[in-house]
């Protein structure tokens, strides 16, 4: 078992076996979905959360591995790399503490203490180091020459050279570093002059907080003002509380020499150490910030890409607007365009009549099922509009998220699409298609224009796209993708394929047509069985003659149904949704070294709703019809909300205006709340009480607490 296992397992608390076993997969190419699907016996049933947190941690060790090699290797090149250190720098696994070993080895700039050495007065310090009795000007006479002009200079090199050693001295950076951690504060003050530019931070002017304490949105906020140029911050300790224990370190008498150590042991944690350990704590700050910002992001996301879909129904997507009018998009069931115009219902046109009749004969023409309506500018107007058209038929009429749709409708994808369109039809295609399938849709859009996060232009932004990529590839595989429907971008995103083999499988199923099995896949260039075996169990076949290739049931367990079926003398599809046969079945006995009961039992639940949608059915929501603008809000009153997206401190709400309310978490249950995801999730409807309504500043607060 290697250290990095250990490590590993003694981090997230699961056993050695495990965790050497799920690495082992991934080193593989096994991807985390197909881990977490089809290898639960030889992970112990590792959820996709723990084996992402796998995965990261051992890619850290990895990294801090090589780390470790190369200041080997530089320490070595300068003739100073002993055994004991070697072993020091083999046996550590902390980053920060890696670095501190190697401080003293770094190669540097041409410091002060650099040059005090070059000028011959190590000695020197070593000397005031000593703090042996005697003369120091007696002493320090001895390294007056050309470079150093006189005594105070060379006291002041030998001072120099003990400031750099304090600072390089890994027991005094951990005691500064204990005191930051405890006590450091977050302190922000406005720049001066920028006032009144700097208006949205004004909670931030004059601002201090205990760092360890301060939320993450807040540090965010902070920082984002910092790099504008609005905010001088700083993080700060009590400076005589550090140098309380630092200078008992170095000087350790009452002699002359003792005072001139105290004074570069003064002097290397002003000018050198507490630098250092402020900069390392923003650092470390921002790090957690980002961590917590992106999770907010992912778990938003999540909620997002796996919101209730329609599913195959005939939609009139509609994107909303005054002056330039509402674009209308007659979508077939699979999400093809079928005809488009614009009308004119609303300032300064209103041609009502009109555009009512129009939308009355598009929805009897082509077959319409539902309407989805953007939720921008004029969306509740034509909300209103829409419902109040008489139809020949039941019509749905739903308010669709369109975040995003703007940036879709720009993309190379959408032109792709639809080459001979302007961006105002693809952006209704979008509103439509989301409506039928949310995560079919969103998949072609870059996550962070979804618009579900805080700060997530100010985060770390390798790690918020893996986390983003990750989250979408897990709700992609949870649902499942149909191969002979899917687009390039939802394909992508199917354990095992990536771009590449995407575009290969669009390519083929044009020139082939559709696929008939997914042994098939078999066929398509450069999909080989590394491939076949991640992306197989998550890709669907509705119309094949084996109903297991329209299941989450993996072909390399076919055998296992063929089995059970032969047992109970019946064929395969007179098995699948047949509930009293399946009930039949003991599992026990289909249990081998590598087959056990986790997979047979998620056979067994396949077997009995086969390619079931994990995903909720989708409802409408009424808005209250009294209010339509943020004038017609009045505390007190309670309406009818959907929530738009969740932060650190709060969650937004929808509730049929312009302006979306803000539910504090302080507002949000009865009790003691960590976390708004404890209880809201996104697009969940709610039921909210106006706390108050700030006019100027078109804000409105909102309580769930009713």
């Amino acid at each position: 078992m290697s250290a990095i296992t250990s490590l590993i397992s003694k981090s997230i608390n699961l056993s050695n076996k495990n965790v050497d076993s799920t690495i082992k997969l991934l080193n593989e190419g096994a991807t985390i979905p197909f881990i977490s699907r089809y290898r639960k016996e030889v992970t112990g049933g590792l959820d996709e959360v723990e084996i992402a947190n796998i995965k990261e941690l051992n890619d850290k060790y990895i990294e801090l591995e090589k780390r470790k090699a190369y200041i080997i290797k530089s320490i070595s090149e300068q003739d100073k790399l002993t055994s004991e250190l070697e072993n020091r720098i083999i046996d550590c696994w902390d980053s920060t503490h890696l670095e501190d070993i190697y401080l003293p080895f770094k190669p540097k700039r041409q410091t002060r203490a650099e040059i005090a050495r070059k000028n011959g007065l190590e000695d020197l310090a070593k000397w005031l180091m000593d703090q042996k009795r005697g003369s120091v000007e007696t002493k320090a006479a001895e390294f007056v020459k050309s470079d150093v002009a006189n005594i105070d200079e060379a006291l002041k090199g030998a001072r120099d050279i003990i400031a750099e050693l304090v600072n390089e001295d890994a027991e005094a950076r951990n005691k500064v570093r204990n005191i930051f951690s405890r006590e450091a504060v977050l302190t922000s003050k406005v720049v001066k002059g920028k006032e009144e530019e700097a208006e949205k931070y004004k909670d931030y002017f004059d601002f201090s907080s205990v760092l360890s304490k301060c939320p993450s949105h807040r540090i965010l906020a902070i920082r984002r003002a910092e790099v504008e140029g609005f905010l001088r911050v700083s993080i700060s300790v009590d400076d005589e509380r550090s140098l309380d224990q630092l200078v008992p370190m170095y000087a350790k008498n009452d002699t002359e020499a003792a005072d001139h150590v105290e004074e570069a042991v003064v002097d290397g944690y002003k000018r050198l150490l507490r630098p250092s350990i402020e900069t390392e704590f923003a650092n470390l700050s921002k790090e957690k910030a980002d961590e917590a910002a992106i999770k907010v992001f992912t778990d938003n996301l999540r909620q997002l890409l796996l919101a209730p879909p329609l599913g195959q129904h005939r939609i009139l997507g509609v994107d909303p607007g005054y002056r330039s009018g509402c674009k209308l998009v007659c979508l077939d069931e699979q999400g093809n365009l079928l005809h488009n115009e614009t009308i004119y219902p609303h300032p300064p046109q209103n041609e009502f009549s009109k555009a009512a009749n129009k939308v009355s004969m598009l929805i009897s023409a082509y077959k319409i099922d539902a309407i989805a309506i953007g939720n921008g500018t004029a969306s509740r107007e034509t909300e209103r509009f829409i419902t109040n058209i008489r139809y020949d038929k039941e019509v749905k009429v739903f308010v669709v998220s369109e975040s995003g749709a703007s940036v879709y409708s720009a993309s190379k994808i959408a032109r792709e699409e639809f080459p001979e369109y302007d961006v105002t039809v693809r952006g209704a295609v979008s509103i439509g298609r989301r409506l039928s399938d949310p995560l079919a849709e969103l998949v072609k859009i870059d996550a962070k224009s979804i618009g579900v996060g805080q700060y997530q232009h100010d985060v770390d932004q390798n790690k918020l796209k893996r986390s983003l990529d990750q989250t979408v590839e897990s709700c992609v595989n949870l649902v499942g993708v149909n191969v002979n429907t899917a687009s390039k971008q939802l394909l992508t995103y199917v354990s095992g394929l990536g771009e590449s083999l995407a575009q290969k499988i669009v390519d083929y199923r044009s020139e082939n047509g559709a696929f008939g099995s997914r042994k098939e896949l078999m066929k398509v260039p450069r999909l080989g069985a590394k491939a076949f075996e991640q992306a197989a169990g998550f890709l669907r076949i509705p119309s094949a003659d084996n109903p297991l290739d329209n299941s989450a049931v993996h072909p390399e367990s076919y055998y296992i149904v063929e089995k059970m079926a032969k047992d109970l003398n019946s064929s395969v599809k007179e098995l699948i949704g047949n509930k009293q046969l399946i009930e039949n079945i003991d599992i026990q006995s289909y249990k081998t070294e590598i087959v056990g009961t986790e997979t047979l039992t998620d056979i067994l639940q396949e077997l009995e709703k086969p390619g079931r949608d994990p995903r909720s059915k989708v409802q409408v929501l009424e808005f209250d019809s009294s209010i339509r603008t943020i004038n017609d809000v009045k505390e007190g009153i309670i309406v009818n909300g959907i929530v738009t997206n969740i932060t650190n401190f709060g969650c937004f709400v929808d509730f049929g205006i312009k302006e979306n309310g803000l539910v504090h978490i302080s507002e949000m249950a009865d009790r003691f709340i960590s976390n708004p995801a404890e209880v809201v999730s996104l697009h969940q409807h709610v039921k909210v009480k106006v706390v108050s309504v700030d006019l100027e500043r078109k804000r409105i607060q909102l309580s769930l607490r009713i």
